[in-house]
């Protein structure tokens, strides 16, 4: 039998330290709802950053997205990301490109490519999101409040300035109809 420690949570402020997280430990936040955004807020777990861990060079968080919910179209002006979709399907706009994306699929996002992500399943989309520099905290946390506390509705000129925070881009609204997430 193993001789198992239990999971450790280091001060946010004591510098990176080893740490065994079990799937539900961290920081439960949710995403503030968004003017004209239909899909519901939903709720995501920092794991690996600067304020949860004193990582200094990783971000890494979990998320599960709600049928029909959509990861707005975006991109990173510095930092490259790698998904992970542990559950449920997706599809993926990627640069020019789309995709389907099962359970088990990975995405990988350079720097400056545009990213968009959909819940086209019956299920909830469970996914790990790593990122090499953690600079995007800062829009995760611009964007949401702890889990169970009240929030107030986002403006769209918020939501930009959040990603701002985050050295990342939110595409413009486009006046189409026909626009993709």
């Amino acid at each position: 039998m193993c001789p198992c420690v239990p999971a450790q949570t280091p001060a946010p402020d004591a510098g990176g330290k080893p740490v065994v997280l079990q799937k539900n430990e961290r920081e439960l936040r949710t995403r503030r709802p968004r003017e004209g955004v239909a899909s519901p807020s939903s709720d995501f777990l920092l794991k690996i950053g600067p304020k949860t861990s004193g990582s200094k060079h990783l971000l890494l968080f979990t998320e599960e997205i709600p049928p029909g919910a959509a990861i707005p179209k975006h991109k990173h002006h510095g930092e490259e990301e790698i998904l992970l979709i542990q559950t449920g399907s997706a599809h993926v706009w990627l640069g020019d490109k789309e995709y389907d994306a099962q359970p088990g699929a990975l995405v990988f996002i350079p720097s400056e490519t545009w990213i968009s992500l959909k819940n086209t399943g019956k299920e909830n989309v469970s996914l790990v999101s790593v990122w090499n520099e953690p600079g995007f905290e800062e829009m995760l946390r611009c964007g949401s409040v702890p889990k169970g506390q009240a929030t107030a509705l986002l403006s769209r000129d918020g939501v930009k300035e959040c990603y701002h925070h985050g050295d990342a881009e939110l595409e413009p609204i486009q006046p189409s109809a026909e626009k993709k997430p």
